[in-house]
């Protein structure tokens, strides 16, 4: 069968790369290990299409190594001890072996902690490469002896770079306007092999003059935005909604909801988040927020999408724009401090209620006082144990309602003061 286009122009070798100069730059790590001709273990983590696979590849070639690719996916404890087993032999003829596990983060801990003794005792050179956090995904024992470098998706200069080079590859131009190549590589959203399977079925096509931006859209399915519902990249862009939220930009973080709407994200997970959001970080500033957190929720649940849409929208808009307070949730935290240190005080008796004889003679109830029935509404009694001294909890800001808030807190914290 016919290669593929990416796999006929990959790169033999690190200077031939496309992008990602942090590492493979003058300064780069990996440029580094390659001039001093010495690998070290590397975790590749970034996005798919970025060059994982194709930077493994071309260091072996850089520094003469053999290259000796597996997917965790489809390998397990017994590929890797006959991989091994060979490596081993070539190693004893002054040979080195590259082993590369691509999706690195598939494997269990015990199949990870295979790989520790050959890479301990230097038997191969390992790089691993992953979509997914390695912090989260692997063994601190692996981590621990490897370098991780972070990739980044391929910028448009660099897309466009790839565009130029297929075409001379392919010895002739793209039936594409400037425009479409530039659209090409918004579509590719950072993925180079997205961009060259596009290429490959572009040039093989028969189309009877130029695309524009709008017939690519057409012959062309557009490239999903990266995401996912459990992993790294879901918590970024909730991550992303939540502080442009609580920095009061709206337009980010209308941009970041539409960004988890669009790639498939359960709208119920987003709105769970934004109730959250009303009650934790807007709180008593904006008493109304948590409400129209639970209608928007209810409203969506009620008639789903694309109509519920609109309610999320408003959602979104109100929370961002609505004065900010975390006094409740700090006063919940304090509490809850307080009430741990403190144990199992007794509540002072004249709150206490007395529904027997013998609890009114050991003075439950004594000295209460109806506070609606006083002239100011408020009696000072002390509600607090009575072996407890009085703490501050609730400490309102001066931002939207909860300035309202303050006066009548300050007013009764002065009253009892006074009081007693």
């Amino acid at each position: 069968m016919t290669r593929p286009l990416a796999d006929l122009m990959r790169p033999q070798t690190i200077d031939e790369i496309v992008g990602q100069t942090d590492l493979l730059g003058e300064n780069g790590i990996i440029r580094q290990m390659v001039n001093n001709n010495n690998l070290s273990n590397l975790i590749l983590w970034g996005p798919p299409g970025c060059g994982k696979t194709t930077i493994a590849r071309a260091l072996a070639n850089s520094v003469d190594m053999d290259f000796v690719p597996l997917s965790a996916v489809f390998s397990g404890t017994a590929d890797i001890k006959k991989v091994m087993e060979t490596a081993r032999t070539n190693h004893n003829i002054n040979r080195n072996t590259l082993l590369f596990i691509d999706e690195i983060h598939r494997f269990n801990k015990t199949q990870q902690d295979t790989l520790l003794p050959y890479l301990e005792d230097g038997t191969v050179t390992f790089i691993g490469a992953t979509t997914e956090n390695p912090s989260f995904n692997l063994n601190n024992a692996l981590l621990s002896r490897c370098h991780v470098c972070v990739l980044k998706p391929l910028s448009t200069d660099d897309l466009l770079m790839l565009i130029e080079r297929a075409e001379k590859y392919l010895g002739k131009k793209l039936p594409l306007t400037e425009d479409a190549k530039n659209h090409l590589t918004k579509m590719a959203d950072g993925d180079a092999r997205f961009l060259l399977n596009s290429i490959e079925y572009i040039a093989s096509a028969k189309f009877k003059k130029d695309l524009t931006p709008e017939t690519l859209d057409k012959a062309i399915q557009k490239r999903a935005p990266m995401s996912d519902k459990t992993g790294d990249e879901h918590y970024n862009l909730i991550s992303a909604v939540h502080k442009s939220l609580r920095a009061s930009d709206t337009d980010a973080a209308l941009y970041w909801v539409a960004r988890m709407m669009t790639s498939g994200q359960d709208a119920r997970y987003i709105l769970r988040r934004l109730t959250r959001f009303a009650m934790e970080d807007v709180g008593l500033a904006d008493p109304n927020a948590m409400q129209i957190a639970l209608n928007a929720w209810q409203i969506y649940e009620r008639m789903g999408s694309p109509e519920g849409d609109i309610a999320l929208t408003e959602l979104v808009i109100y929370l961002a724009t609505a004065p900010k307070s975390i006094s409740a949730y700090k006063a919940q935290m304090a509490s809850y401090r307080v009430a741990r240190d403190t144990g199992s005080l007794m509540p002072p008796k004249n709150i206490l209620n007395a529904p027997t004889k013998m609890m009114k003679n050991l003075g439950y109830g004594a000295g209460y006082i109806y506070d609606p029935e006083t002239e100011s509404g408020c009696s000072g009694q002390n509600c607090f144990p009575e072996d407890m001294e009085r703490v501050s909890l609730y400490k309102p800001v001066e931002r939207g309602f909860e300035r309202e808030i303050k006066k009548r807190f300050d007013y009764w914290n002065s009253f009892r003061k006074n009081k007693n």
